[in-house]
C-alpha cells in the first residue's frame, strides 16, 4: 500500500467535499455570493432571509447528501464484499427497492388513518423491506452461483418492488401521492435539521461498527477458509455485513427514496483512487467518496434546470451507469485473459 498515494487521494476527497459544501451553499434559485453567507451566519438575525435561506433548506439538505451518500458507499462496499462481486449495491439488488415499497406501504397505510408516521417509524419500515429483498436475493444465491445471473436477479426483485410501489400508489389518496411523489423518485428535499440529526446517529454508528470489523472483514475478503483459520466467526460476521448494509440502505431510502448507481460504483472508484483494497482505507474511503458524488449529484439537480428540481437519482444515473458499464467491461476482459 502507498501510504503517500492514499494520503494524496484522502487530501483530494476532503477537499472536494469543502469546495461542494460552498458551492452548494451559494447556488440555487436564489444565488447568494461566498461573502453574503458568510454575512448571513454572523448578522445575528434568525429572520433574515439569506439565513433562513441557508439555515432552512440549503444546510439541510448538504448535511443529508453527505450523509446519506456516504452511507450508500458504505452499503454498497459490504455487499460486494460479502458477495465477493464488483458489480453489486444495494440499488441493484433491488434491496432500495424493498425499501422503498415497506416505506410507501406504511405511510400511505398510517397517513391513511390518520396517524403521521416518525423518523424512526419511517427508518424501520425500510430496514424491513430492505432485510426482506436482501432475503430473496440471498435464497437466490444458494441456487445462482454466476454473479452476472445473480445481479439480473436483484435487478428483477427491484423491478417486482416498483412494480408493487406502484399499484399502492394508485390507490394511494391524492394528498398521499403528492407527499409521496418526489420521494419515490429520490430527493433530499424537505430534508429539516431534525432528520439531519436522526440519520447522522444511525449512519455514524455503523460507520464506527464498521470500521471495527476492518480485520474480519480483510481476512474474510482472502476467504471463508482463511478467515476461519485467522479466528474469524465468518457466520457472524456474513449476518454484521447484511444487517449492517440493510440498515444502511433502508436509512438512505426512509429519508431520500431510491438513489441509483452510487453504492455499486463508488468502491471501484475509490479503489481506483487509492490502488488499494485494505479495508481500513477502503471503509473512510467508501464514505467520502460517496459523499462527494450524491453532494455533487444532488447540486445539479437542483440548479441546472432550477426552479424545476430533476431527480437526484436520475443524475447520478447518468454519471455512474458509464462508470459501471466499464468495471463490467474490465471484469470481463480479465476473465478472458484468466
Amino acid at each position: 500500500m502507498n501510504k503517500k498515494r492514499v494520503a494524496i487521494a484522502f487530501v483530494i476527497l476532503c477537499i472536494l467535499l469543502l469546495v461542494l459544501v460552498v458551492l452548494n451553499l451559494c447556488m440555487g434559485s436564489v444565488f447568494l455570493a461566498p461573502k453574503a453567507v458568510f454575512e448571513a451566519f454572523h448578522a445575528g438575525d434568525p429572520d433574515a432571509l439569506n439565513l433562513v435561506i441557508i439555515r432552512d433548506i440549503r444546510l439541510p439538505r448538504i448535511l443529508a447528501a453527505v450523509i446519506l451518500g456516504g452511507a450508500l458507499g458504505l452499503s454498497g462496499y459490504l455487499l460486494q464484499t460479502f458477495f465477493n462481486n464488483p458489480i453489486v449495491g444495494p440499488f441493484v439488488l433491488g434491496i432500495s427497492s424493498g425499501a422503498k415499497l415497506a416505506v410507501a406501504i406504511a405511510l400511505i397505510g398510517l397517513l391513511s388513518a390518520g396517524v403521521h408516521i416518525s423518523q424512526g417509524g419511517m427508518i424501520l419500515s425500510a430496514f424491513t423491506g430492505a432485510l426482506i429483498a436482501m432475503g430473496f436475493v440471498l435464497l437466490l444465491s444458494l441456487k445462482v452461483k454466476n454473479p452476472s445471473i445473480l445481479v439480473v436477479c436483484g435487478i428483477m426483485i427491484g423491478y417486482i418492488c416498483s412494480a408493487v410501489t406502484d399499484f399502492v400508489v394508485t390507490f394511494a389518496d391524492d394528498s398521499n401521492i403528492v407527499n409521496l411523489h418526489n420521494w419515490s423518485m429520490g430527493s433530499f428535499s424537505g430534508v429539516n435539521l431534525k432528520d439531519v440529526r436522526i440519520m447522522a446517529i444511525v449512519v455514524f454508528v455503523c460507520l464506527v461498527f464498521v470500521f471495527f470489523l476492518s480485520k474480519p472483514i480483510g481476512a474474510y475478503r482472502l476467504g471463508e477458509a482463511y478467515a476461519a483459520n485467522m479466528g474469524v466467526h465468518v457466520k457472524a460476521l456474513r449476518v454484521a455485513l447484511i444487517l449492517t448494509s440493510s440498515l444502511l440502505a433502508g436509512c438512505v431510502t426512509a429519508f431520500a427514496g431510491p438513489i441509483s448507481f452510487v453504492g455499486i460504483a463508488i468502491p471501484h472508484l475509490v479503489k481506483s483512487l487509492c490502488k488499494t483494497s485494505s479495508p481500513r482505507i477502503m471503509i473512510p474511503a467508501c464514505f467520502l467518496g460517496g459523499s462527494v458524488i450524491t453532494l455533487f449529484c444532488d447540486g445539479i439537480a437542483r440548479t441546472v434546470f432550477a426552479p424545476t428540481e430533476l431527480s437526484v437519482s436520475s443524475v447520478t444515473a447518468v454519471f455512474l451507469v458509464p462508470v459501471v458499464i466499464v468495471m463490467m467491461l474490465k471484469k470481463k476482459t480479465k476473465s478472458g485473459v484468466a
